[in-house]
């Protein structure tokens, strides 16, 4: 078990491959720790530093009282990639991880130079509709929004498999501070402005059955980013890697292997 203090908090982080490689920073969705991406990590190839941590209240890093703010969870990626050494990094977010890399490449070039925005938009949701979650988990818990994730999260047939059941308790048993604190850093994050000024290469992801950011949605955030490419997964809802590995490791491969980073 890795545990980086980094100030005010401590992160939870995994390092996989080659620690000589170039490296990728993976940062997962609301609701979810660093196992997101256990089924791609093997699937990616052979010489890559392949770093994922949990975000702040997720997980097993340190859960502050919230709310958070959007400039705080990227704050924590720029303190994670430095303690690390990390410089010139692709940054494969996904859903929030993706608002991270976008505000993480608009404060750092240094440390990013290229992204992929998985599942993700430079906008996600209305005020309104983080409040109202919040203020329901708040009084119910997250059980009482399991159910519903699952079907943003998951196509309908890997919602009648047994492993989705892990997921649902994955997101059930995360705390209600942290989760809430991330939610309330999504509703006040509007990065349209900063993001169409970036111009790193940039891989968008997103799946045909995608409830909580849906493919048109990622497309128009590609669309910001000049010569961003886009990709759709098909049969696949929120989380992608989970859902369809193998096509996601193929898509991320042969990103990476343009841009020169494999």
């Amino acid at each position: 078990m890795n545990i980086l203090d980094i100030g005010d908090i401590h992160l939870h982080w995994r390092e996989d491959g080659d620690p000589a490689g170039a490296p990728v920073v993976f940062a997962n969705s609301l609701g979810t720790d660093f196992r997101m991406w256990d089924r791609l990590i093997p699937l990616l190839p052979q010489g890559l530093r392949l770093i994922r941590y949990d975000k702040r209240g997720h997980g097993l890093s340190s859960c502050p009282p919230g709310p958070y703010a959007m400039g705080a969870l990227v704050r924590d990626a720029e303190r994670l990639c430095e303690a690390l050494n990390v410089r010139d990094c692709v940054f494969v977010g996904l859903s929030v991880g993706g608002l991270i890399a976008q505000g993480l490449a608009v404060k750092r070039l240094d440390l990013v130079r290229a992204m992929v925005l998985s599942n993700t938009a430079a906008k996600i949701g209305t005020a309104q509709m983080w409040a109202d979650r919040i203020a329901t988990i708040r009084e119910n818990g997250l059980e009482a929004i399991a159910d519903a994730m699952m079907e943003r999260w998951f196509s309908k047939p890997f919602r009648q498999t047994v492993e989705m059941q892990g997921w649902r308790a994955m997101l059930a048993r995360q705390p209600v501070e942290g989760y809430c604190g991330v939610a309330a850093a999504i509703a006040g994050t509007d990065f349209i402005t900063p993001t169409s000024g970036l111009t790193l290469p940039t891989l968008a992801i997103a799946g045909s059955e995608d409830g909580a950011t849906p493919a048109d949605l990622v497309r128009e955030t590609s669309d910001l980013i000049r010569g961003a490419r886009f990709h759709l997964i098909r049969g696949a809802g929120h989380l992608p890697p989970v859902e369809k590995p193998e096509e996601y490791a193929d898509v991320l491969t042969g990103f990476l292997t343009s841009i020169g980073h494999v």
